[in-house]
Parts: structure tokens; sequence; C-alpha cells
């Protein structure tokens, strides 16, 4: 198990709410085994660490692409890269995505864009002090649909082949199944505001998921691709933009019906303004579809996708962070405070947030973190400052722990 060892703070927060006064986190082994307020009096033989800032769990990213570093598309790094990359090639990203994860307090990633189930050898790695894995493995799409070149083609009028790509993931021991329900920026010609798949072939991906025991999470840009997922019994959506002709906002019946399925949606917000090309710098690709929706000003854009999710919140609907780490430039791995930060900008309370990358998230991935609570892993972060006052201090990490384990920085 491992001699206890203490880590205090004058700020806490334990997944889901700030703790007045802070609090005097126990630790032995891997895991929490006391939760005391700060001014507690350990044992003298407890070694205690004394941290300035904020303590808090380490942070879960819900969404992240480990074999792609964020380059352009095209390019060394990028997810189209890494379709046609060694596998040597691809592993060297993946442990540099985990490194600069862990840098920036997150303890857990939850992996939805995987080539050759290449991530799935990356678990386990929580004693090197980098992140835990959740692992989907190569998105299930259809021929030529969105990320086709991650090697995850089915054909949904072809039901056996779906069924030998189901059969193929669990026999690889995937975590959960990623399915692309709608098109997606970063592959030309798919189709951004239709769905992919119809509802039968989609429910057959689902139905042998559940089968498995395994939940599927489903990226939905359009409107009529959350749709379909929804009525497949999809467990999660993704990015749920709510794309539409003329526009970008969740249909008020949709919102109803995902309520009322108990599904969680991954907004996918948050960007690094400064790696974010020009407009008129964008692939004549996406132009086309910016002018189709209506998009003038990109940073009006996203604060209205940052808003929108004031619309989930008040209808009940169950929201985690993930940034999309790794899919293009302006989400590089190691900033998900940026997803975290947007929805404070959004009008969420700074505590609520916090929990879509903790607590809610963790539950969601099926991990037993998220949360400054006995018998929960000991995945620690503390950052420099008062969270409570200043959600950027979330970008400002001071000290990480994976499972009891120091991470160097």
């Amino acid at each position: 198990m491992g001699a206890r060892w203490a880590v205090r703070a004058g700020r806490a927060f334990d997944g889901e709410r700030f703790l007045p006064g802070g609090a005097t986190v126990v630790v032995e082994g891997d895991r929490i085994v006391g939760v005391e307020p700060a001014a507690y009096a350990l044992p003298p033989d407890v070694p205690v660490t004394e941290a300035a800032g904020t303590l808090l769990p380490g942070l879960v990213d819900c969404h992240v692409h480990l074999v792609a570093s964020g380059a352009f598309p095209g390019t060394p790094g990028s997810l189209e890269w890494a379709g046609s990359a060694s596998p040597a090639a691809v592993d060297e990203v993946v442990t540099a995505s985990l490194t600069a994860q862990v840098a920036a307090g997150v303890t857990t990633v939850r992996d939805l864009g995987d080539v050759a189930y290449r991530v799935l050898a990356h678990r386990g790695r929580e004693t090197e002090g980098l992140p835990r894995v959740v692992a989907a493995g190569p998105p299930v799409t259809i021929p030529l649909g969105h990320c086709h070149f991650l090697g995850g083609e089915v054909d949904p009028d072809d039901p056996p082949t779906i069924a030998q790509a189901m059969t193929e993931r669990v026999e690889r021991g995937v975590d959960l199944v990623k399915v692309m329900s709608s098109g997606g920026f970063l592959t030309p010609g798919s189709d951004q505001l239709g769905a992919q798949f119809e509802v039968v072939p989609l429910r057959r991906i689902v139905d042998a998921a559940h089968a498995a025991g395994l939940r599927v999470v489903a990226h939905t840009h359009s409107v009529a691709g959350a749709e379909v997922a929804v009525a497949a019994g999809a467990d999660g959506l993704e990015h749920f933009t709510c794309l539409a002709e003329g526009g970008a906002a969740p249909p008020p019946a949709l919102l109803g019906r995902v309520a009322a399925a108990g599904m969680t949606v991954d907004p996918t917000l948050g960007n690094d303004p400064s790696r974010f090309p020009p407009v008129a710098e964008m692939p004549p690709h996406i132009l086309e579809m910016l002018e189709r929706l209506g998009i003038t000003d990109r940073d009006e854009h996203f604060a209205r996708a940052a808003r929108n999710t004031a619309r989930l919140r008040e209808h009940g609907i169950r929201v985690v962070s993930g940034l999309d780490a790794g899919a293009m430039p302006a989400k590089p791995h190691g900033h998900l405070w940026r997803a975290v930060a947007a929805l404070v900008d959004g009008g969420w309370p700074v505590a609520e947030a916090l929990a879509t990358a903790t607590s809610v998230a963790a539950d969601d991935c099926g991990v037993a973190a998220g949360r400054l609570a006995v018998g929960r892993l000991a995945d620690l972060l503390v950052v420099d400052g008062d969270l409570a006052a200043d959600i950027t201090v979330l970008a400002r990490p001071r000290a990480v722990w994976v499972g009891g384990v120091a991470v160097e920085r």
C-alpha cells in the first residue's frame, strides 16, 4: 500500500463544490484515504506538502486525439498524417500528447480518434506519471466519411460489415465506441449539415456496443446527425454544434429529447486564439461552409456556442468538458482549461463548470477519479491562485499527482 502522506491547501474544490477553509487530503498508495479541513492536525509521522493556491482533483479531458499534436491538416502531427504514419511515429506523438496533458493538470484523457488501436497500448502508464487513458479505438464512419483516414470505415448498408467492426473493437478491448454521426470540418467532402448514418444502421452499432457493455458517443456537428444519434440510442453527443442552414443553435425539441434520454453532451468548447488562422486563410471547403451557416465573425460564433451551453444546463442535460485536443492547431494538448473557462464565459457558475472537467467527467468516463473523497484515485492538482475568483487560474498548475505519483514538472 505504501506510506501515508498528505497535501494541504487553504483553498480547495472537491469536484462538486468549494470547501470553506480548504482541505487536507491524505493519500495511501494510489487512493485517497482521508479528506479533512486544512486545520486538521496530522499524525507526526505523516509527511505533508503545504500547497499555496487551490487544491482540486486532477482534470479529465473527455475528448482528445492522442495520435495528433494539433498540426495543420495534412502535415506531420495532424490526424490525417496519423492515418498513414508509422506505428513508431504515432507512438512518439501519443507519448508527447500525454506528457503535455499531465503537465497541465489533466490526469485522465478519453481518446476518441485513434488509428490502428495504437492508443490502447498506452493505457496503464500512470506509474510513469502520465494520465490514465480511456480509449475508443478508431471512430466508426462511412466510406470516405469524416476521419475515414483513421481506418474505421463501415458500409452502413451491409450489416455484416458493422458486426465485424464491432466484434473487432470488443476483441481489441476498447473502453467505449465513437461513431461519426455527421461530417466534420477536417474531412473535405464530408457533410457537416447532414447525417452520415440513418437510424437503423447506427442503432446496429449502438446495440452491438451495449451488448458488450460499452457506451457509444457520437460526433454530431449537425442537427440531423444529432437527431439520428438520439433516435439510435447513443449515450453521448460530442460537439453538439447543431449546425443547420443559416446558423447553429440547438432546437428546443431536440434539447428535450436529449434530456429525456439521459444523454451526456460534450460541447468541446475552447480554442487558443493565437493558433487560429484568420478566416480568410481557412481551406476553401471550410469557407464555403461558414458562408452557408452565415458565420462572418469567428469570435462571435465561439461566444454564441458558449452561450448555447446555458440551454443545456437549463434542460438539466449532463455536460462534460473535452477540448478536442490534437485535432487542430487551435486545440493543442494541455489546454482543457479553455473549455472550462468558455463555460464560465457562457454563464455557468464556476463550481458547476469545474465539475464538468472533474467529477461529472470522471463518472462519464467510468473512472474512480474526479473527486476529493475517500476511496477515490489520488489524482490531484494544485493551481496557482484562487480558482473560485478567477477561472483562468486553472491554466497555472503548480503540482500534479496521478494515482499518488508526483509528476515531475
